[in-house]
């Protein structure tokens, strides 16, 4: 244990794996590793996450995995994760109205709480240090400048610690590092119902993710007024290709999916999670059990 502790954030993508591996030749690795799982991640990811757990279990380099919990249900069913809690809100995350709160919630705030109760945080701060947190932005323009935005937030218990921008990795040398240890190069790590979700992102999605899609925008959609769906707002192609506001539309439009399927879940499918999300029936399953009995395929565990 060194004498500040440090705990690197990990989110399964590859600059957070590339600044661990980097660390632990180096011979400083973390003292602790949080993974914050939000139940919506992409099906490379959480085969992949085992892996690299394998590979820290190995070094003797401490892993957890950490989940929100959310202490007051507000009338919604039990909830154990972001997709379940967006479709018994039957809302859309929250990047695609411009905010940032899903990450908040799903990401820091599980870390965060986890700390609080690992002992060697505990000791540091009641002898007045801080903790360290290894954060894996990059050296790239747009790394640069969400490191830019997070300086301006200071949190007395920790510092935080940009390694990959100390030794200007790009994304690219990242990739390098992970190869050259062996392992394989991981997914970009997001949500797979994320607005940040590129067409080939959405093109590699098994049925049942593409599913679920359809129905969060379903059963969002009457609510919505400043944004068409998970995409936003539909572009008209003048810095790449068109696109539309709803991934709906596209997942539709490519074929993606049987367009009877699609006609299910925006109907028969909407009409029970409605039934499921009544006053009446709300309590009699969770939406975990729900999701299962409608998505069998979708593994959001």
């Amino acid at each position: 244990m060194t004498a500040t502790p440090t705990i690197a954030s990990w989110g399964a993508g590859i600059d957070s794996t590339a600044m661990i591996i980097e660390l632990e030749a180096q011979g400083t690795p973390p003292d602790l590793v949080l993974f914050a799982e939000t139940g919506a991640e992409y099906p490379e990811t959480d085969a992949y996450i085992p892996v690299f757990e394998d590979w820290l279990a190995e070094r003797q380099i401490p892993f957890r995995r950490v989940r929100y919990a959310p202490t007051r249900l507000n009338g919604k069913p039990d909830y154990r994760s972001l997709l379940e809690d967006i479709l018994a809100s039957k809302t859309l995350p929250a990047i695609a109205f411009g905010q940032h709160s899903c990450s908040l919630k799903w990401k820091v705030a599980p870390q965060t709480a986890a700390a609080q109760l690992w002992q060697p945080a505990i000791d540091a701060w009641a002898q007045g240090s801080r903790v360290t947190r290894l954060i894996g932005y990059d050296a790239s323009p747009r790394d640069i400048r969400r490191h830019a935005h997070a300086l301006r937030h200071d949190d007395p218990r920790f510092e935080n610690r940009y390694p990959l921008i100390e030794w200007g990795w790009t994304r690219e040398r990242c990739i390098e590092r992970i190869a050259a240890a062996g392992l394989p190069i991981p997914r970009k790590s997001s949500c797979f119902m994320c607005t940040a979700c590129s067409p080939d992102d959405i093109d590699s999605l098994p049925p049942d993710h593409l599913g679920l899609i359809i129905l969060i925008e379903a059963a969002a959609a009457p609510r919505l007024t400043t944004t068409e769906g998970l995409w936003r707002k539909s572009t008209k192609g003048r810095r790449g290709p068109p696109r539309p506001g709803r991934i709906s539309d596209y997942i539709e439009n490519r074929g993606l999916l049987p367009a009877s399927r699609i006609a299910a879940i925006k109907t028969r499918v909407l009409s029970d999670l409605e039934r499921h999300l009544a006053p009446a029936t709300r309590n009699a399953a969770s939406m975990s059990e729900w999701i299962n009995q409608h998505f069998p395929d979708f593994d959001g565990t």
